[in-house]
């Protein structure tokens, strides 16, 4: 990979930029005024039209902005780009970059299975997963080992194989921390281990947004149906108790 744009600067994209910088230059476009904090991070701060200019573009972004942004980055962009996003879901994204994007350009839509928390200091044995679409086996390859150098288990997965595991171990394991979180359940000093792990999902998913939460069940064809069958079987069991 050489030169890298990537548009979109919350705290994904801040992550991203601050272990790209370490081996390639990195071109941050976003929105907002965030100039200092995208040098700090080992970036530039660039427009919307140059970030699309670079040879590799990572979008950054809710999947919810994702069509529209690639609609407006699809004539801007590189013949020869490759485009990168990191959205949480995968079949809508790339449908849209299929449908969006020129033949020419290069697709590679991943999800990395880590945050700003959990990869704060390092990237080792975090997870990520590849689902190639449009890119020739060299290219992807050289992704690959690139990522696996920084520490990372590279998982590769159609977009539909990913959709439908991560329905069960994001977006249920989310639904679960914000019923907790809806319920009200706090720390006590009587509980238990189970508790204990618990509070930790409800943890995880307090730092997270609800649009990040919403996205990740609206764009996924399977979370719904996922989301259902837990609802059933607690419900079953409930009943159950009353008889």
């Amino acid at each position: 990979m050489s030169g890298i744009g990537i548009i979109g600067f919350g705290r994904f994209g801040q992550l991203t930029a601050r272990y790209l910088a370490r081996d390639f230059p990195v071109a941050v476009h976003t929105r907002s005024d965030k100039d200092q904090a995208i040098r700090a991070c080992g970036g530039r701060p660039v427009s919307f039209e140059t970030a699309c200019t670079q040879p590799v573009v990572i979008l950054c972004m809710p999947i919810s902005a994702m069509r529209e942004t690639l609609g407006q980055a699809a004539p801007l962009l590189r013949s020869d780009a490759l485009v990168v996003d990191v959205c949480s879901v995968k079949v809508y994204p790339v449908q849209w970059m299929r449908e969006l994007l020129p033949s020419s350009v290069s697709i590679l839509p991943t999800h990395p299975m880590f945050g700003p928390d959990s990869a704060a200091d390092s990237l080792k044995d975090r997870k990520i997963v590849l689902c190639p679409e449009r890119i020739t086996d060299d290219r992807y390859e050289q992704i690959k080992s690139w990522l696996e150098r920084q520490g990372l288990i590279v998982i590769r997965a159609t977009a539909e194989e990913h959709d439908e595991k991560i329905a069960v171990s994001l977006s249920l394991t989310h639904f679960i921390g914000r019923s907790l979180s809806a319920f009200g359940a706090t720390d006590l000093d009587i509980d238990t281990e189970g508790y204990k792990r618990l509070m930790h999902i409800l943890g995880v998913v307090s730092h997270d947004t609800w649009q990040l939460f919403e996205d990740m069940h609206t764009y996924n064809p399977y979370a719904r149906q996922k989301r259902q069958a837990f609802i059933d079987a607690m419900t079953g069991i409930h009943e159950r108790l009353d008889q």
